[in-house]
């Protein structure tokens, strides 16, 4: 996997990966876009989500919408790294079964997110989920 990263302006940098797609990432308290650790956790939201409803899809489970909030504490020194992330899915379906829902947070979080997984040799990851009936 690759990816390319060009200053722009200011502290304005264009990421692009490999398949081609553009982001733009913003040193500069996010005037134009996300920074680079805003994007940090994105990755981490993103990444547990595939796998959350890709595993309850698998258990025809009837999801409707999948959100993750996340939350990150940064330690107040530089480099302020991530000392702790929380990921709070929100995922809503029509009879959802909690226990599948659990068991899809449990192993996205446990097994399946490289971006969490990664980030946890570094900072705590906790988590946590809720179910709304659509």
């Amino acid at each position: 996997m690759k990816s390319q990263v060009t200053w722009s302006k200011e502290l304005q940098f264009t990421g692009v990966s490999e398949s081609g797609h553009k982001i733009v990432m913003d040193g500069n308290q996010g005037k134009i876009g996300p920074s680079p650790m805003e994007l940090v956790l994105m990755a981490a939201g993103g990444c547990s989500s595939v796998d959350v409803v890709s595993i309850l899809e698998k258990a025809r489970q009837a999801v409707s919408d999948c959100r993750v909030e996340l939350e990150g504490t940064r330690a107040d020194s530089v480099p302020s790294v991530y000392t702790a992330i929380h990921l709070h899915f929100v995922v809503s379906g029509k009879d959802l079964s909690e226990k599948h829902v659990a068991r899809a947070v449990d192993l996205s979080m446990e097994k399946y997110c490289s971006v969490s997984l990664m980030l946890a040799k570094a900072c705590e990851i906790t988590h946590s989920f809720e179910t709304v009936a659509a």
